[in-house]
C-alpha cells in the first residue's frame, strides 16, 4: 500500500507537468483547429532557457533561491512566449487559409528547426541542474517504507493547480477569454463583430508557450538534467494527454495528463520500464475506440 501511494505521488507529479504542456495543444486547437507538433520543442527551448538564466544569476551572485526561482520564471515565461509567438508568425499565419495539411507541415518543420537550432546552440550533450529544492515531509511508514512528498513535488502541483485556476479564470471572465471562445466558435463571425482574430490567435501561441515555458522550469527542477530531444517525447506524451482527456477542452488537457502521467508511472513500478511508453498510448487506443471524442470532448456538429 506505501509503494503505491509513493507511486500515486509520483504519478500526480509527472502528469502536472505533461498537463502544462498539453494545455498549448488543446488551446491552439480550439480556436485554430489545428495542432501545434513544435510545442513540444516549445516546452524544451523553456527549459534550456530556464537552465541559461539560472546560470547567468549564479554568475551575478545571486544565490537566494526562493528569489532565483521567481527571476527565472519570469524570464523564462517570457523568452518562450516570444518563441511561441515567432512560431505562430512563420509557421502558422501565413498558411492559415491554406489547405489543411500545410500549417501541420510547417509546424513538423519547425520542429525540427527548433531542435537543431538548440542542439548547435547548446551541444548535444545532457545539460545538469544541481539539486536548488531540498526536503520534503514523510506522510507515514509501513513495511519498512516510507512515503515522502518532497518540496519540488509540492511546488510542482500547487504552481499547476494555481495555473490551471487562473487560466480558466482568464478564459471564462476575461475579455480575452471571451475573444477566444468566440474564434472558437467561428473566426469569420468573430472577425466580423469586431474581434482581432489575429491578436488573439497570436495571444494563445503566446500563453500556450509561456505555460510550456513553466512545465519545462518544473521538468528541470524535477529531474536535474535536459537536452535538445526531450521536447520530442515529452510533446508526444502532451500531445497524448490533450486527446485523452479532448482535444479542445482546457480540464480534460489537464485529466489526461495526469492520466498519463499515472498511466507512466504505474507501469513503471510494477511492470517493464521499457514498455511505459507503450501502456501509455495502448491505453489511448482503447479509450479512443470506445469514447472517440475523449474524456471531456464534445462531438463537432459539422453545419450543412
Amino acid at each position: 500500500m506505501e509503494y503505491f501511494v509513493q507511486q500515486l505521488i509520483n504519478g500526480i507529479t509527472l502528469g502536472s507537468i505533461y498537463g502544462l504542456i498539453a494545455i498549448g495543444y488543446t488551446m491552439v486547437y480550439g480556436i485554430v483547429g489545428m495542432i501545434n507538433f513544435a510545442h513540444g520543442d516549445i516546452f524544451m527551448v523553456g527549459a534550456f532557457l530556464a537552465l541559461i538564466a539560472f546560470l547567468v544569476l549564479v554568475a551575478l551572485g545571486i544565490s537566494t533561491v526562493p528569489l532565483a526561482l521567481f527571476i527565472v520564471l519570469l524570464v523564462s515565461m517570457a523568452l518562450t512566449a516570444l518563441y511561441g509567438w515567432t512560431v505562430e508568425r512563420i509557421a502558422y499565419r501565413p498558411l492559415r487559409h491554406s489547405f489543411r495539411l500545410a500549417p501541420l507541415i510547417s509546424a513538423i518543420g519547425m520542429s525540427i528547426v527548433l531542435q537543431n537550432y538548440v542542439q548547435v546552440a547548446q551541444g548535444a550533450r545532457v545539460k545538469p541542474l544541481p539539486p536548488l529544492v531540498h526536503g520534503g515531509y514523510t506522510l507515514f511508514e509501513g513495511n519498512d517504507f516510507a512515503v515522502r512528498l518532497s518540496n519540488i513535488q509540492i511546488i510542482i502541483i500547487i504552481t499547476t493547480i494555481a495555473l490551471m485556476t487562473g487560466f480558466s479564470f482568464l478564459v471564462a471572465r476575461t475579455r480575452l477569454g471571451r475573444n477566444m471562445r468566440a474564434c472558437e466558435q467561428d473566426l469569420k463571425m468573430a472577425a466580423l463583430v469586431g474581434i482581432d482574430v489575429d491578436r488573439t490567435i497570436s495571444l494563445t501561441f503566446v500563453i500556450g508557450a509561456a505555460l510550456a515555458s513553466v512545465a519545462g522550469l518544473m521538468f528541470l527542477l524535477y529531474y536535474g538534467v535536459v537536452d535538445f530531444f526531450i521536447g520530442f517525447l515529452a510533446g508526444v506524451k502532451a500531445f497524448t494527454a490533450a486527446v485523452l482527456g479532448g482535444i479542445g477542452s482546457l480540464p480534460g488537457a489537464m485529466i489526461g495528463g495526469i492520466l498519463i502521467g499515472l498511466i507512466e508511472t504505474m507501469w513503471s513500478a510494477y511492470f517493464s520500464i521499457e514498455y511505459k511508453d507503450v501502456a501509455a498510448f495502448a491505453i489511448l487506443i482503447i479509450v479512443l475506440i470506445f469514447l472517440p471524442t475523449g474524456l471531456l470532448g464534445r462531438p463537432e456538429v459539422e453545419k450543412v
